[in-house]
Order: C-alpha cells, then sequence, then structure tokens
C-alpha cells in the first residue's frame, strides 16, 4: 500500500474512515495487485483528485500488458496510450498517438470535408484562357506567406485549451467558464477549417 501514498498508520485504518481520494487509491491498489496481461477501463479519471489521477498515469505508463481505456479526458489519453480508435463515418479508425496526435493528422482531412461541404464548384470541362488561374496577387502572397504562422498559433491555443479543459478539476469549474471555453474550442476549430481551405485555395492559384 506504501506505493500508493499509504503511511503503515493508514494502511491499518478502517476504509469507512478514508476520504474519497483514499478509497479511489485503494481501488487502484487492488486493480494492480492483480496479475493480468489486459486492463479494460472505462471513464478511470472521473472524481479522482490531482495527486491519484498522477499516481494512476504512472502506473499505466509502467504497465507491460494491453490497455482498453474509454476516457473523455484529452491530457490523460495523450500521457498513457499508444494510439486510439476513433468512430469516424460510420467506421472504426486507428491513429497512432494520443489525442493530440489525432488532431494533427486529422486536421488536413477535416478541412478538406468542411470545403466540400461549405464551398460547391460549378463543373467546367475545359478552362478558356479568360477562366485561367491568375498569378497570386501581392496582398495574396502576403496571406499565404502568413498562414502557417497563423495555423500554428491557432492549434497551439487550441492544445493549450483542450489541455486545460482535461485537467482532472475542470469540470468543478463555473459552467459559465466551461460554456466560454467550448464557444472558444468551436470557434478555433472553424477557424483552423478555414485557415487550411484559404491556404489550399491560394495554393492552386
Amino acid at each position: 500500500l506504501q506505493d500508493f501514498l499509504f503511511t503503515p498508520d493508514q494502511a491499518r485504518t478502517p476504509i469507512q474512515f478514508f476520504s474519497g481520494g483514499q478509497r479511489n487509491r485503494l481501488l487502484l491498489a487492488k486493480l494492480f495487485s492483480k496479475s493480468a496481461n489486459m486492463l479494460v477501463l472505462d471513464e478511470p479519471t472521473n472524481d479522482l483528485d490531482l495527486e491519484t489521477l498522477e499516481l494512476l498515469e504512472e502506473r499505466l505508463v509502467d504497465y507491460e500488458g494491453t490497455l482498453i481505456v474509454v476516457s473523455h479526458d484529452r491530457a490523460f489519453l495523450n500521457n498513457c496510450v499508444t494510439s486510439l480508435l476513433v468512430f469516424e463515418d460510420d467506421r472504426i479508425k486507428e491513429y497512432v498517438g494520443g489525442y493530440d496526435d489525432w488532431l494533427r493528422q486529422t486536421a488536413g482531412s477535416r478541412a478538406i470535408s468542411n470545403s466540400a461541404n461549405i464551398q460547391v464548384k460549378p463543373t467546367a470541362s475545359r478552362p478558356t484562357p479568360e477562366q485561367s488561374p491568375k498569378k497570386l496577387t501581392y496582398k495574396q502572397r502576403l496571406e499565404l506567406d502568413g498562414l502557417p504562422k497563423k495555423i500554428e498559433s491557432l492549434e497551439l491555443e487550441l492544445s493549450q485549451l483542450h489541455a486545460k479543459m482535461s485537467d482532472a478539476a475542470y469540470y468543478k469549474s463555473a459552467p459559465a467558464i466551461q460554456v466560454a471555453d467550448r464557444a472558444r474550442e468551436t470557434e478555433l476549430e472553424e477557424l483552423l477549417s478555414a485557415s487550411y481551405i484559404r491556404w489550399e485555395e491560394l495554393e492552386e492559384a
């Protein structure tokens, strides 16, 4: 039990006198005391204090078996998993890495998908000389040159927001803060999508 932050005196204390955090650590101690080559965990970070959450992450990182976990905690996924199974387009797709890795891997495809939903371009058999793409103007070239930095900044802010929202204590914050954060998350995702679409347009011009 000492490995799970219990002092010798606490190890002899009746369970009914334990705090919520101590009871959670006791459950972890019981879980990891059993020899198993697979663990299946459903929302394991719910109701964990920071100390217990860090302990759980350390144990799972050192775990040598197969871990299958369902979790809304993005930081936890980033710290503990090596691949994700994601439901997309009525199929299950596997991505290497954690939540942030999935965001980076699918950013381009999400932008293209949004572009297809937003823009409907007429089909032409062959462009006439008047319809041929023109060279970028100076203003468009400046815009194109600035897009990578803009996208990087948006992705950084989105990643920081996800880290904040995935903190164990976040869901105890005021509802107004959570609503504002979710609105900003949606706004950032839309800005990212629009930026990728614009980048594609300028590259093809």
